[in-house]
């Protein structure tokens, strides 16, 4: 345990998240009064907030050392800025480790070079800036930078002012991963329910189809869960509903998560195409067996073979597959082994993950069961991911990262060229507002100029969904209307 007294409530989450991406194993208490078992504390912070100045005393067994840096409280950015540098630089010494990041723990950092670009500096002024400001390595500030540089020139089309984009959730799922902390539900259970949400759903597209309809609508993403855990039947109505209620004459991109191989069918996949969907994704985590079955994903590395092969065969040019570096139980020979399968399928998309476990995660729930499990990722890991990237012929496009991420790395999606989605930066850098319906789904409302994201969430429960759909309407309605 580690604990951090502070002589003032300010900057908690900060200085939490900055020890815990040292520690990720350790408890951490922030507080005033941090009340803690004494023989269970491994080391212990005091912040002095003070006159023009922040002190930081550290204590590790007997030995007690200070430190200070000078700030202007009136300017609470730099303030945290300086907090967090002189923070970084004692547990550096502390622990004789350096993060990637350096001190940036928020999960959008190319929001920083891309809002620059906008503002018109070069690119030497951005480096420097993020270097010195956040202590980041070179190798993550030419990446950060290299995709910002991209994200500007794909987001030229959009109209943020005039446009939005939209996200459909469909929250059922074959069955729950053990990693998996987003709203999903067992779609065996549910199956008797499914209309009677897609119904509420209707509702939500008119509600859009009448409030948008002086907007361009730039880009649709329908995500889960898993999207086709519905029937084909069932996706046909949905894309038959959205295609009859709203104008689709301006859109840049139509996006379904196909998801789970145990979920895909020819139909469906026909279903999808036959709407003139783009772009899809079939998600295997990862192309090791004992891993799959390890994680609660029921289904054959052949029939994420076989379901790639399917969706070519029926005509998509465009398709993303998903992984996750870091799963339980997986040595760097398995991920090499899961790259290797990619290069044969050849996807236009890649998208890396790092694991972050969540609270509400089976992985973390039942932490008892598999905490003795070897779980790694590191520089290695994403080194082999990039290199695996560029032999296809990809580059990063976009990144973003989670709390409690193993090896304090990131998420990176790759791809070709001409191949990069568009709604997957539009819900990382916040420039648009996107109007999110379903269980579990939040709209962010941007507005002045993407200086302020106001949210708007919706039930998690499919039947509270469903019984209160008029509530979660007039949510949005207020929201909307007020900016």
């Amino acid at each position: 345990m580690i604990t951090v007294k502070l002589n003032e409530a300010n900057f908690e989450y900060d200085i939490y998240s900055l020890i815990k991406a040292f520690y990720p194993q350790e408890e951490i208490l922030v507080d005033t009064n941090p009340k803690a078992d004494q023989e269970k504390v491994s080391f212990s912070f005091v912040v002095t907030y003070a006159m023009e100045q922040i002190t930081i005393t550290w204590k590790i067994k007997d030995a007690e050392t200070t430190r200070r840096c000078d700030v202007c409280y009136q300017d609470r950015k730099d303030t945290k800025n300086r907090l967090k540098r002189l923070l970084y630089e004692i547990l550096q010494e502390i622990s004789g480790r350096e993060l990637p990041w350096g001190t940036l723990t928020g999960i959008r950092p190319t929001k920083i070079p891309l809002r620059m670009l906008e503002e018109g500096a070069d690119e030497t002024a951005i480096r420097t800036y993020m270097k010195d400001t956040y202590l980041i390595s070179e190798e993550k500030e030419t990446l950060c930078t290299e995709i910002a540089k991209k994200e500007h020139r794909l987001l030229a089309p959009v109209d943020y002012e005039n446009g939005y984009s939209l996200y459909i959730g469909i929250p059922f799922c074959p069955s729950t991963c053990l990693y998996c902390s987003f709203t999903s539900y067992p779609i065996g259970i549910w199956k008797k329910r499914v209309d009677a949400y897609l119904e509420a759903l209707f509702k939500e597209i008119d509600f859009v189809a009448e409030h948008f309809k002086d907007k361009v609508l730039d880009t649709i993403y329908i995500g889960g869960g898993t999207p086709t855990s519905l029937s084909a039947d069932q996706l046909d109505r949905l894309l038959t509903k959205i295609e009859e209620s709203l104008d689709l004459s301006d859109l840049l991109e139509f996006t379904v998560e196909a998801g789970r191989p145990d979920s895909i069918t020819r139909d469906k996949l026909e279903a999808l195409h036959r709407h003139g969907i783009g772009r899809i994704s079939i998600n295997p985590q990862t192309m090791n067996q004992k891993t799959l079955d390890l994680i609660g994903r029921h289904h054959t590395v052949e029939q994420v073979i076989d379901s790639f092969h399917l969706a070519r065969e029926v005509g998509f040019a465009t398709i993303n597959m998903d992984l996750i570096v870091g799963l339980p139980g997986e040595h760097m020979e398995d991920v090499e082994h899961t790259m290797s399968v990619i290069k044969e399928l050849d996807p236009d998309n890649l998208t890396v993950h790092s694991l972050a476990i969540k609270r509400s995660a089976r992985l973390n729930l039942e932490w008892d069961k598999y905490q003795d499990i070897h779980m790694e990722n590191s520089e290695k890991h994403m080194a082999l991911a990039h290199r695996t990237a560029q032999a296809l012929g990809m580059e990063p496009y976009y990144l973003y990262r989670q709390k409690n991420m193993t090896g304090n790395l990131e998420n990176i999606g790759f791809a070709k060229e001409g191949k990069a989605g568009l709604y997957n930066i539009l819900i990382m850098e916040e420039k648009q507002s996107i109007v999110a319906l379903g269980a579990g789904a939040a709209c962010k409302c941007v507005s002045d100029h993407g200086l302020t994201v106001t949210r708007c969430e919706n039930v998690k429960d499919v039947g509270l969904y469903i019984e209160r759909i008029d509530e979660m309407i007039e949510r949005k309605r207020e929201l909307f209307s007020e900016r």
